[in-house]
């Protein structure tokens, strides 16, 4: 057919891990250009360490995001302070 538009198969510019980490936020909320969220999206269809990553920034928002708050218990933050001390050998 003359005149009949030609499609022109679109290549995807692969992006490396840590662009794709340095972008999962924006991503999981949509700020990002049409560009960016197909590069992002295809590089995550084959990399199942940023799709690991993905998915616990994605949970993460999401807890952050919940209007509930989680109640620790009495002296939690004290415990854990000092269990990083041991653990890292080091004093606050």
């Amino acid at each position: 057919m003359v005149g009949a538009p030609v499609q022109i198969p679109t290549q995807i510019v692969e992006i490396d891990c840590q662009h794709v980490w340095k972008e999962l936020t924006n991503y999981i909320e949509g700020d990002l250009t049409p560009e960016m969220r197909d590069r992002i999206a295809h590089h995550l269809q084959r990399c199942r360490h940023c799709t690991a990553i993905y998915d616990g920034t994605r949970n993460v928002l999401q807890l952050l995001g919940d209007k509930q708050s989680i109640e620790l218990p009495k002296g939690f933050s004290e415990r854990l302070f000092d269990r990083l001390v041991l653990l890292t050998g080091q004093q606050g």
